[in-house]
């Protein structure tokens, strides 16, 4: 069976792990979830991520970032575009900023990048999804 949005299944499964206390999460591999994956790497939401080869896609298993008294860092994920919804940030868009609190990741031309990254280089993009 195909799934109709991979990265709404990623998000999904981050989501309900961070808000079970689960230290980590095993997806199904792609070149974007990867990308998505290290950009959370890079913004310090999850601690690791590990490639394991299954012989067939391969596996992503992401180690989620914790609080010393044990929560998570991950407070939110909310998916703002879906496949019956596309929405896309001009770069003037981007600067005026938003109003709500945490990191817009974004798919341009470019590739997936934030939001700081979008407005450093001048792009615009579809929004993929913010963290907090």
């Amino acid at each position: 069976m195909t799934m109709t949005d991979p990265v709404a299944d990623l998000l999904t499964r981050i989501r309900n792990a961070a808000k079970a206390d689960i230290r980590r999460v095993d997806v199904p591999a792609s070149k974007l979830k990867r990308k998505i994956a290290e950009l959370l790497l890079e913004n310090n939401f999850i601690r690791a991520i590990d490639y394991i080869d299954d012989g067939l896609q391969g596996i992503l298993r992401i180690r989620l970032r914790f609080t010393p008294d044990g929560k998570s860092v991950i407070k939110g994920l909310e998916k703002i575009s879906r496949p019956g919804l596309r929405v896309y940030f001009g770069k003037k868009d981007l600067v005026k900023g938003s109003r709500k609190p945490g990191l817009i990741v974004l798919s341009t031309s470019s590739g997936i990048m934030t939001q700081k990254e979008a407005i450093e280089k001048g792009l615009g993009g579809e929004a993929l999804f913010r963290v907090w």
